[in-house]
């Protein structure tokens, strides 16, 4: 794995998303996400995916699993941790963000989905 984005490696489409709240007529908060890329037709990104690990827990009664991916595209500066990737129909929630390349050509995302799943 290099340091650096090989858009030719790239061959996961994404999508960033950002989370609204808003207020139903019963005053209870709604959670909505939208796209936040516009570029593109599809509002999609290429990526890098790395899954990294999976794992299953007990919790509230329930079985849950939860998967950490590191996604890694070309630098743009819009991303921040309040988003959240969307691969494959499935939303991972934004960990960490870094710049992995030299002079922001790279970002690194680490998400991890099954836990909270952007709610």
């Amino acid at each position: 794995m290099t340091a650096t984005f090989n858009p030719g490696q790239a061959r996961q489409r994404i999508r960033l998303q950002a989370k609204s709240v808003t207020r139903n007529a019963i005053g209870e908060e709604v959670v909505s996400w939208t796209d936040v890329v516009t570029e593109t037709p599809d509002h999609a990104l290429w990526a890098e995916a790395w899954p990294l690990k999976g794992r299953e827990f007990f919790a509230a009664q329930q079985t849950r699993y939860a998967a950490d991916v590191r996604f890694r595209m070309r630098w743009r500066a819009d991303v921040v941790r309040e988003q959240r990737v969307l691969w494959h129909d499935e939303p991972y929630d934004i960990v960490m963000l870094t710049d992995v390349g030299a002079g922001r050509h790279t970002l690194e995302i680490l998400a991890i989905n099954g836990l909270r799943n952007g709610l």
